[in-house]
């Protein structure tokens, strides 16, 4: 199992949207919560679709951090 890097960002109406690194998989809940469990099931469905087609499923390939500036 991979674990791979989403990134959650809050809309200004108080909604969530989450987007994953290396994958075109974007989702959006209600709280965070919500968002994560979305993006959960699309990584998921998304990577069922490529195996199914018969495509390389890729590897995650990020480090991340922070920068006080």
């Amino acid at each position: 199992m991979a674990q791979w890097h989403v990134i959650y960002e809050q809309a200004d109406d108080g909604s969530w949207s989450a987007s994953v690194t290396h994958l075109p998989v974007f989702s959006h809940g209600e709280t965070l919560e919500e968002a994560e469990a979305n993006v959960r099931e699309a990584i998921a469905l998304h990577l069922d679709f490529l195996r199914e087609r018969g495509e390389e499923v890729p590897e995650p390939r990020i480090v991340s951090g922070t920068v006080e500036v």
